[in-house]
């Protein structure tokens, strides 16, 4: 009898692949076959489950996208009201938040260096430039929701320089992960928070 294989998992299962495989050799080494040899699969295998590198790129993406959108939201549900919080408290909790965001361990950097590979990829990719885009604005949201219950005389404008300062410390750590301990990341952002 032929072994049942539940798509979304197997799709999954190669989007985890790809994100491996980018990590260790970045995407520009990224191919069906690669992807394949990676998952322990025939390139034929991958082709059932994706028509294409472009579509499987924009699968994994996608995926990773909403992996961090999901973990982040369980962290915000997690912290219930922040305007109920002290203000200390409240601080230290949006700072962990958005420390999420930072390849502060072995999980996040991996995760961080995939995105990155990414994201600089959609600069000349326009399939996926709406992607990259996205996870801009949604990590701009992030912030601004963290900012908003502040009193900060231009809230867009503390906005820019909070990302600014998220994707510096990322790229920083995927670059050069001894430089900046993930203590010291998490007290940059802190300081950044307690200036407002």
């Amino acid at each position: 009898m032929p072994k049942i294989v539940d798509p979304e998992s197997r799709r999954a299962e190669v989007a985890d692949a790809l994100f491996r495989l980018a990590e260790r050799e970045g995407l520009h080494r990224v191919s069906l076959r690669t992807v394949a040899a990676e998952a322990g699969l025939n390139v034929g295998s991958v082709r059932h489950y994706f028509d294409s590198q472009a579509e499987l790129m924009r699968f994994a993406m996608r995926s990773m996208i909403d992996r961090v959108s999901a973990r982040l939201e369980r962290r915000v549900e997690a912290l219930g009201d922040p305007a109920r919080l002290p203000r200390g408290t409240r601080r230290r909790h949006a700072a962990e938040l958005l420390c999420e965001l930072l390849p502060l361990d072995r999980d996040r950097r991996a995760e961080a260096t995939v995105f990155l590979e990414f994201v600089t990829a959609a600069r000349t990719d326009p399939a996926l430039a709406d992607l990259a885009r996205e996870a801009a604005e949604g990590t701009r949201a992030l912030v601004r929701r963290v900012l908003e219950p502040s009193e900060v005389d231009d809230l867009e404008l503390e906005v820019r320089r909070l990302t600014a300062l998220l994707d510096g410390l990322s790229f920083d750590g995927v670059l050069h992960p001894d430089s900046l301990t993930p203590r010291q990341a998490e007290a940059v952002v802190l300081a950044h928070l307690e200036g407002l």
